[in-house]
């Protein structure tokens, strides 16, 4: 090598990755893999003869979650969903989220509801806020329209009051 040469940089190959079909073509539902439309059809053909207990042990092998104490009729058509879903893709989240409030599992995590009591140290003072019957906001002998407008009094800068009062998770910048 001659004295002003640069030394070659040596230069990797690239390989192909292995022949895997793309998210469209496959989606993986707790090890389970279903390919083609084709295979979905056929796989919810084979529910209608299948028995409860093949059924519950095709649950176990499709989905992570516990198997579902129903009848069979019940249990083929979830079974038939979480197939469909493994193919598709599922609800949203905005969605399960809602049917959940829907259905009374959970209440919004974000509103203030009557007769809540919410208690937040800032600066070393103890700020206790409470929401009456009638879901009026009261701090400090004020009634006040949001809890966003009480953070603000207590903060001096505009913050989200369920973020404040820790009724909701702040969201983290990406």
């Amino acid at each position: 090598m001659t004295r002003n040469a640069k030394p070659k940089k040596s230069r990797r190959v690239a390989t192909a990755p292995q022949s895997e079909p793309n998210n469209d073509q496959s989606r993986t539902l707790a090890g389970y893999r279903i390919t083609q439309l084709t295979d979905l059809d056929t796989e919810l053909t084979a529910l209608a003869d299948m028995t409860l207990a093949q059924m519950r042990a095709r649950w176990r092998e499709v989905s992570d979650k516990p198997v579902p104490r129903v009848r069979r009729t019940l249990l083929r058509l979830a079974l038939a969903y979480e197939l469909q879903a493994a193919l598709h893709g599922g609800l949203s989240r905005r969605t399960e989220q809602r049917l959940a409030y829907l259905a009374g599992k959970n209440a919004a995590p974000d509103a203030p509801r009557p007769g809540m009591r919410l208690v937040r140290e800032w600066n070393g003072v103890l700020h206790t806020v409470t929401i009456d019957e009638d879901g009026l906001i009261h701090w400090q002998g004020k009634t006040w329209r949001s809890l966003s407008e009480v953070a603000r009094a207590i903060t001096g800068t505009r913050w989200s009051g369920p973020v404040f009062f820790g009724l909701r998770q702040r969201r983290v910048a990406a």
